[in-house]
Parts: structure tokens; C-alpha cells; sequence
């Protein structure tokens, strides 16, 4: 079995899972690990070694012996440390024992995952002991200590001499103080400025220069909203509408990969919710200016704001976000069934009146009001299908079958959506239209045939229904003809594999055009019995790895090399790795696995 390391994000860093590459399942690492004497260290070393690999791992111990890690925080699943390397890397571990994960600020762990770093943090972690966090390890916990014995004038002498070299700082304690000490319009003044300086963008904010950018934005949404709930609760509403504004104006000019916007956006949002919530605008205006917010903005900052603002609007302003939703929704022009379009082509602002609409329409139990609003736009086979499954949803089954059946006729003219196909063929199964339902599969088959509808038509018709499948696609193979997605050639080879026809199989694929893929299934399906064609086949599977070249590549190659060895002899298996290493011998790494 070959294992590899899959690095899976989530809030906290990384969750490392093992991938076992024949099977491509992933589990809890913990979980799949190679069972070994246990381990009472803090982190085990088996497992670090399992993950970082042998180089990476030596690397790691000499960083921890050369006393290049400097632990600052210990907790009991949580440790936070630098790394002196090519430069200071901040490294967090978390977990114990196998169940490791967590995070470093170098280049290596962005590549590769868990790096040398990680390595050095929990061999030194092991060092202080099981129960370093109860002993107060960790040089935070002794500066704590030590900042404890001095006196208030010292500590802020020491804080405004950093201040003093670090803007960033500065501001945020500018904005503390400017919370307590100034008055509304001061405060407004200050705190609109360090909105405007930590979401300034320059020329360009980039991804190394990103998280920096995004914290200096939180700094300010900080001193957002520690007025939400009190006194000051309706500046607090007038300044996260105005950190709204200016960090949507500020994306285009950042290199946002890892979704801070967003989050920023969330965060500025929730400050306004709560600044609302304290200080309980006029219902009505406050509905006009959600609603222009959520229908107009280029971003989806106040999605679905009627159901988050409810208690804040109360009956009259719901009342006004319904009448101002459904006033825009009379003025858009309808698009019915069978007049074909791209959904981009769809008014401006379209889907969030009809999400708007529908929080309504639900609200009131209103289920005639919620289909209406799907069946505005019909301009798909898979829009009727949306609207059939909602029907279906709600009880609605003969509605559900009207709709589908509908669609298919709407768009009778063009490639059938198998989706639609295979929902109404089961509504008109469940109704008792069997027939019916054969003779839709059977339409949509020889209009497009598709490897489910066979299996459907099978299920259906039997052996009669198989003879009558081959012949509509050798008739297409003569014909030259594709069959929707797949060409005749490689539908048919994959037929005759459900059916284990493998002999025939076979000749479709010496007397047709097939592509690789399909040669391939055919192989792994039938080397049992047709070793010989399976064996040309991965061959030249093989040849298409090396030749692409990479580890990874030459990785599947030798996959595919010990598949063979067990379909031939030892001397015919001999043979054929002489030629690899004849053809392909300048790919070093390639012939260091071929050994």
C-alpha cells in the first residue's frame, strides 16, 4: 500500500490525514499510522517521522539541537514557538500524541506541508516534559511574570516606547484611547482615518503582505465594536457601514487567495447587526437601506439581510423589505419556457430578488407564491428540473411530473438533460406509467446515449433491451457519430465491461477508435483472462508517465510496472524493466524506483 500525507485546511492551521493512494480514502492519520510501541511523549516521534518523512525529520532534529527554537506558549494541545531559520518562522503545533497538526509561517510548509520547523517545535516540546503547560513553560509565560511585578507607570512607559517604533501598534492603542477620552465627533473623525489607513491598498497588497493588511483592518473593527453596545451604538452603525464600503473598494487591489475579505466583510457585518440591534432605527429606513445594500451591492455582504435584521425590522419594516422586493421583481421581464439563455444574461440583481422573495413567500407558508418565483425563469432543461424537485418537495408530485414533463418537451430539440430524463422517469414509474417511462428512456437513448440510461434501459428491458443498446451504437459506430459525451466506441467498450463481455470488448477496441481511458478500464477489468492486451495497454500507460516526467508521474509508472509483474513471468517482467531502463535511463529519479 502507498501512503502519502494529504494536508487538510481548517480554522485552526491544518489536519493531517493519510491517503492510501490505491485506495483513495482518506482517514484520521491517528487512525492509519503503522502500529508501533506507544509512545508517552507529548508528541509521538513515530508519527512526526511518518509525516515529515526521514530528510525532513533529521533536519528538524538538528535545528532542535543546534537550540534554534524558542518556545513561547505551551497549553495542553496547543504549542506556539519560533524557529530561528533563514529567518524568525513562527510555528504552531496542535494535538498530542499521533494526532498531530498545526501550522509555520515558512515557505516549505506553504509547499509541501509539514515542515523541518514543526519537526524542531515538537522534539523541543518533548524536552520540557508531559506537564510543562501546569509549570508555566514558555517565555510569554515568564515575561507575563515578570511584567506582573512592575508598576503601571513602568508598564506604559514600555508600551509607548514600542508603540513608538511600530505604526501598528500606535494605532490600535490611538483608537483604545480615542474610545474613552473624545467625544462623538472626535471619536468619528479619529476613527474614520485609521478605517482609511488600515484599508488602504497603495498600488497593491500582496499575498505575503496580506495578513499584516488584514490585521490592521480587524484593529479598527476592534474599536468598531467595543461601541456597538453601548452609548455610542449608532456611530458604531455609521463606521462598520463605512469599513463596509471601504473594503470592498479595497479587493480588487489585494491578493485575497485566503479568503480575509471575506471574513473581514462577515466581521464588519455582524458589528453593524449588533450595533442595530442596540440602537433600533426607524423600522422603514432602515428597510430601504438593507434592501439597497443587499440587491444593489457587488458583493454578497448583506445576503439574505431580511431574515438576519428580522427583530430589528419588526412587522413594519419586513412589511417594506417585501413591498420594495416585489415592486423591483414586477419590472424585471419574465423568461418563459423554451426561450434559451445564459443565467448571466439574467437583469441585474434577478437571484436576490427571488431569494428576498422567497424568504417571504416561506414565511407565510405561501408554496403557490414560491413556485411562481421558480418558474419565472424556464430557459433550461435544468431549470424546470429545479422547479420539478422543488414541486416534488412540497408534496406537490403531479405538479412535480407536469413541470418535468414539460421541459423535456420544451426542449425536445436539443441534447436531452439526462438529470431531467431520469426524474420524470422515475415520477412516471411511482404514477404507474411504466411504459411511458421506457419509451422517454429509449427516446432519450438514441438521441443521446449515455452510460446510466443504458444501466436504466437494462434494468427495465433485460437481454432485449442489451441487443437493441448494441445495435443503436454500432449503427453509430459505422456511422462514425458521437454519443453525446462519449464516442460510440468508448460507450460500447464500456457496455460490454458492465456485461462482462470482455471478448467483445476487446474487438471494439483492435477495430475502433478508442481513447486510453477507456483501454484502460478494459484492462483492469479483464487482465485476468486477457493478460496479454492488459499488458500492452499499461505498457503504454507507462511510457505516457515517464514521458511526462516528475515525481508523481514516475510514482504511477512504477504502480503500474508491479501491476504487470503479476501478469507475466519473472523473465518476461525482467525483460521489460531492461527496456525501461534502456529508454528512459537519463530520468534519474525514475530509475532510482526502478532500482
Amino acid at each position: 500500500m502507498d501512503v502519502c500525507c494529504e494536508w487538510v485546511p481548517h480554522a485552526g492551521g491544518i489536519c493531517i490525514h493519510s491517503l492510501d493512494l490505491d485506495q483513495t480514502e482518506t482517514r484520521p492519520f491517528a487512525a492509519t499510522a503503522h502500529m508501533k510501541a506507544k509512545d508517552q511523549s507529548r508528541f509521538s516521534t513515530d508519527a512526526l517521522r511518518d509525516l515529515a518523512g526521514d530528510t525532513v525529520f533529521a533536519r528538524g532534529e538538528a535545528y532542535h539541537r543546534g537550540g534554534q527554537v524558542q518556545i513561547l506558549i505551551v497549553e495542553p494541545k496547543r504549542v506556539l514557538a519560533q524557529v530561528a531559520g533563514t529567518e524568525d518562522y513562527r510555528t504552531e503545533l496542535r494535538g498530542r500524541g499521533r494526532d498531530i497538526g498545526g501550522h509555520c509561517s515558512c515557505p516549505a510548509f506553504e509547499d509541501r506541508g509539514f515542515c523541518k520547523h514543526m519537526v524542531a517545535v515538537a522534539l523541543a516540546a518533548n524536552d520540557l516534559g508531559a506537564d510543562a503547560e501546569a509549570e508555566g513553560a514558555g517565555v510569554l509565560s515568564r515575561i507575563r511574570d515578570h511584567l506582573k511585578r512592575k508598576s503601571v507607570d513602568t508598564l506604559a512607559g514600555m508600551i509607548l516606547e514600542l508603540a513608538g517604533r511600530d505604526p501598528a501598534l500606535l494605532r490600535r492603542l490611538d483608537m483604545a484611547a480615542a474610545v474613552v477620552d473624545a467625544d462623538d465627533g472626535t471619536l468619528r473623525t479619529r476613527l474614520r482615518k485609521a478605517i482609511d489607513a488600515a484599508t488602504r491598498t497603495r498600488d497593491y497588497v500582496e499575498y505575503s503582505e496580506m495578513q499584516d493588511w488584514a490585521m490592521n483592518v480587524n484593529a479598527s473593527l476592534d474599536a468598531i465594536d467595543d461601541l456597538a453596545s453601548g452609548s455610542r451604538a449608532v456611530l458604531a452603525l455609521e463606521l462598520a457601514e463605512y469599513a463596509i464600503d471601504r473594503i470592498e473598494r479595497a479587493i480588487d487591489s489585494i491578493d485575497d487567495s485566503e479568503g480575509h475579505c471575506g471574513e473581514l466583510l462577515y466581521r464588519a457585518r455582524e458589528i453593524h447587526l449588533a450595533a442595530a440591534g442596540s440602537t433600533r432605527p426607524e423600522p422603514v429606513q432602515l428597510a430601504r437601506k438593507l434592501f439597497a445594500r443587499e440587491v444593489d451591492g457587488y458583493y454578497d455582504t448583506f445576503q439574505d439581510s431580511a431574515r438576519l435584521y428580522a427583530d430589528v425590522l419588526g412587522e413594519l419594516g419586513l412589511a417594506e423589505y417585501n413591498r420594495l422586493a416585489a415592486k423591483a421583481w414586477e419590472k424585471l421581464p419574465r423568461r418563459s419556457g423554451g426561450v434559451r439563455g445564459d443565467d448571466d444574461e439574467l437583469p441585474a440583481g434577478y437571484e436576490r430578488l427571488e431569494a428576498i422573495l422567497d424568504f417571504f413567500a416561506e414565511r407565510a407558508g405561501d408554496v403557490d407564491a414560491r413556485i411562481a418565483l421558480r418558474a419565472y425563469n424556464l430557459s433550461s432543461a435544468w431549470r424546470y428540473l429545479e422547479l420539478a424537485e422543488f414541486c416534488q418537495e412540497q408534496g406537490r408530485v403531479d405538479e412535480a411530473l407536469r413541470r418535468a414533463e414539460e421541459g423535456l418537451w420544451v426542449f425536445e430539440d436539443g441534447q436531452p438533460d439526462e438529470r431531467l430524463v431520469s426524474f420524470t422517469v422515475k415520477l412516471l414509474s411511482k404514477a404507474g406509467r411504466k411504459a411511458d417511462a421506457e419509451a422517454l428512456l429509449w427516446r432519450a437513448f438514441e438521441k443521446a446515449p449515455r452510460l446510466e440510461l443504458y444501466k436504466q434501459l437494462r434494468k427495465v428491458g433485460g437481454k432485449t433491451a442489451l441487443e437493441r443498446i448494441i445495435g443503436i451504437l454500432e449503427i453509430r459506430l459505422a456511422g462514425k457519430a458521437r454519443a453525446g459525451w462519449y464516442t460510440p466506441a468508448d460507450l460500447l467498450v464500456s457496455i460490454l465491461i458492465e456485461e462482462e463481455m470482455f471478448d467483445a470488448a476487446w474487438t471494439v477496441a483492435r477495430e475502433h477508435k478508442v481513447s486510453h481511458g477507456a483501454k484502460v478500464a478494459l484492462a483492469d477489468a479483464s487482465k485476468a483472462a486477457y493478460p496479454r492486451e492488459a499488458l500492452e495497454v499499461y505498457a503504454e500507460q507507462v511510457n505516457q508517465f515517464v514521458s511526462t516526467g516528475g515525481n508523481h508521474a514516475y510514482a504511477e509508472a512504477m504502480k503500474l510496472v508491479a501491476r504487470m509483474a503479476a501478469l507475466q513471468s519473472a523473465a518476461e517482467q525482467a525483460a521489460y524493466v531492461a527496456t525501461l531502463k534502456a529508454r528512459h535511463g537519463q530520468k534519474r529519479n525514475f530509475m532510482k524506483l526502478l532500482g
